[in-house]
């Protein structure tokens, strides 16, 4: 058992995070306007998961950037299950 929780523990590290940024208009916003956890099956091979930006801030205009990111806790989800369960956060953040 002891090996099996290292070898689970090293993948999970050496496995690393991913963080797609998308700057859409220019500007420094901190906090996020809406964070939403998205969940995927099976690594999620022929799934898709839309968020309206546009809609989120009331218009594209107010836009800064969207952002999707696998932590190393979602990596760790992912390993867990053989990848049957896959989770993903994904944040919208709006100028005021």
């Amino acid at each position: 058992m002891k090996k099996l929780m290292i070898a689970v523990v090293a993948a999970a590290a050496l496995s690393g995070c991913a963080q797609q940024t998308f700057k859409v208009n220019s500007g420094i916003v901190e906090k996020p306007t809406q964070e939403t956890r998205q969940t995927f099956f099976l690594n999620g091979i022929g799934q898709s998961k839309t968020i309206d930006a546009a809609q989120v801030c009331g218009g594209a205009d107010k836009v800064v950037r969207t952002e999707v990111q696998e932590s190393a806790t979602n990596v760790l989800f992912r390993i867990i299950t053989l990848g049957i369960y896959t989770p993903r956060e994904a944040r919208v953040y709006c100028a005021k």
